[in-house]
């Protein structure tokens, strides 16, 4: 008799063992500060500690989960532990979590209005809610002649932004013919490594990005820019593509967007702006000065997934004329079409990003923002603000350090008087404790430290304790000879 069974998890089965994960996911954010923030795992040993092959029959999902506390779990840098302070925070809430398992759940493929219709509308309206959140410009609306979608990664964002730069500076001609050589982009020299990764991949090359000149303060000069523009096209060469930062990913440096964006507009240029961390403090009227000038700007990212307790990945990117981005990115194979996509009534994601396929990243996005309110979001970010401000002005009155960079929103730039070696000791001793997790940078080419608060559960006992353990690796260099 052929053996009926069909390997697939019940209903009942996945009732059961869902709520085992939720109770897991629970107990692991109540215990999230037991553990060490930074991974001490060596290099090769969490895949030395599991099976060499595939097992040949379905094993337990119990099993499973205990193999998760037992093998993967030494192996996890906590990046939602209260105590990380590197980089910029990959945050995460409650709700979101949620809203990703209900994604995962539904399966959809939003990659056409018709093969999902609430991906693609939803996505659309929540977008159009954070332009007023934001306060972004009303051209940024699905209303106006642009709109807004989500995107992986800022990455993501920016390259779209320099492909859709690309095409309108040559009429689409590079789309059918490749580019010449003669194709010229601008970013920062503090602007993030993704820049130069999608000139790299839009056939433009790293030869023909300018970095452009930092004033004090580490934000782009915009007469440097204005030179460097004139230079390239007194060689006959063809601007194309000016990338601002509002937060770069060293310093939080947030560059002069409306002297920048006037420039793009007397050139003719495609101005974006990388808001990637730095855009979630909009939420707060107060802190809406970063984007000054974003009426200037063709397109403008920002990442809920770094700052606005939304899980990786989720970024919202915009753009002022979406006819733009379409004719640039759009190919309609006969296998993708339909009634819907050619009244011209809907939106086809598809169009506006590399990838055909698409998942359902809205729902979390949404979950979000209802759970919080614009009101509970604005809480938290002024709050990490005032935490990260009152860690400065500690730096300010601390003699061992001094602030490297200005602190205008939730990142703190510091280095200790000794030097490179110095810093270099205070950040490993403390990594390596396991209290905290502090990631560095170079300003001015010297070795520099860096605290971002911007972790959900960071409360001002865990800020205290950064400083406690700083000052005193700070004081354990006084016996170092």
């Amino acid at each position: 008799m052929a053996d009926k069974r069909s390997y697939h998890m019940t209903p009942d089965e996945f009732r059961r063992h869902g709520r085992a994960v939720v109770d897991w996911i629970a107990d692991y954010y109540e215990r999230i500060e037991n553990f060490p923030v930074v991974s001490r795992a060596k290099p090769g040993e969490i895949r030395g500690s599991l099976p060499s092959s595939a097992p040949e029959h379905g094993e337990s999902f119990e099993s499973m989960l205990q193999d998760v506390e037992k093998l993967i779990l030494p192996g996890v840098t906590h990046w939602q532990s209260p105590n990380f302070y590197a980089y910029f925070p990959s945050n995460n809430s409650f709700p979101s979590m949620l809203g990703e398992l209900l994604s995962a759940g539904l399966g959809v493929q939003g990659m056409l209005w018709a093969t999902s219709p609430a991906c693609t509308e939803l996505e659309t309206h929540v977008l159009d809610w954070l332009v007023g959140m934001l306060g972004l410009p009303d051209a940024f609306r699905s209303t106006s002649t642009g709109g807004g979608v989500i995107q992986d990664t800022a990455s993501s964002a920016s390259l779209c932004a320099l492909l859709a730069g690309r095409e309108r500076a040559t009429k689409l001609a590079s789309n059918e013919r490749g580019c010449d050589g003669h194709l010229v982009a601008y970013t920062s020299s503090q602007a993030h490594s993704s820049i130069e990764k999608a000139v790299k991949i839009a056939g433009i090359g790293r030869e023909n990005l300018r970095l452009v000149e930092v004033d004090r303060d580490f934000a782009m000069r915009p007469d440097a820019l204005d030179a460097a523009i004139r230079q390239d096209l007194a060689a006959s060469r063809l601007p194309c593509f000016v990338c601002a930062t509002v937060g770069t990913t060293s310093s939080n440096a947030l560059d002069p967007v409306r002297a920048i964006g006037e420039i793009c507009r007397r050139h003719g240029i495609w101005l974006h702006v990388d808001a990637a961390m730095s855009g979630t403090a909009a939420l707060c009227p107060e802190f809406r000065h970063i984007q000054d000038g974003l009426d200037l700007a063709d397109s403008y990212a920002f990442n809920p997934h770094k700052w606005m307790f939304t899980n990786f990945d989720s970024n919202c990117f915009y753009v002022r004329d979406r006819k733009a981005l379409i004719d640039t990115l759009s190919v309609l194979p006969e296998y993708l079409r339909n009634r819907a996509t050619e009244s011209g009534a809907v939106i086809d994601y598809r169009d506006w990003h590399i990838p055909l396929g698409r998942r359902f990243r809205a729902l979390k996005l949404w979950f979000v923002i209802r759970h919080y309110g614009v009101e509970g979001l604005r809480f938290h970010v002024r709050r990490h603000v005032e935490l990260a401000q009152g860690f400065a002005r500690w730096i300010r009155d601390e003699s061992r350090f001094e602030l490297a960079a200005p602190a205008p929103l939730n990142l703190v730039c510091f280095r200790h008087y000794r030097g490179d070696a110095a810093n270099q000791r205070i950040m490993d001793r403390l990594n390596s404790s396991g209290d905290l997790y502090l990631t560095h940078t170079r300003l001015d080419g010297r070795l520099t430290l860096r605290l971002c608060v911007g972790q959900w559960q960071t409360e001002l006992r865990h800020v205290e304790l950064a400083r406690q353990r700083i000052g005193e690796e700070a004081a354990a260099l006084e016996h170092v000879a």
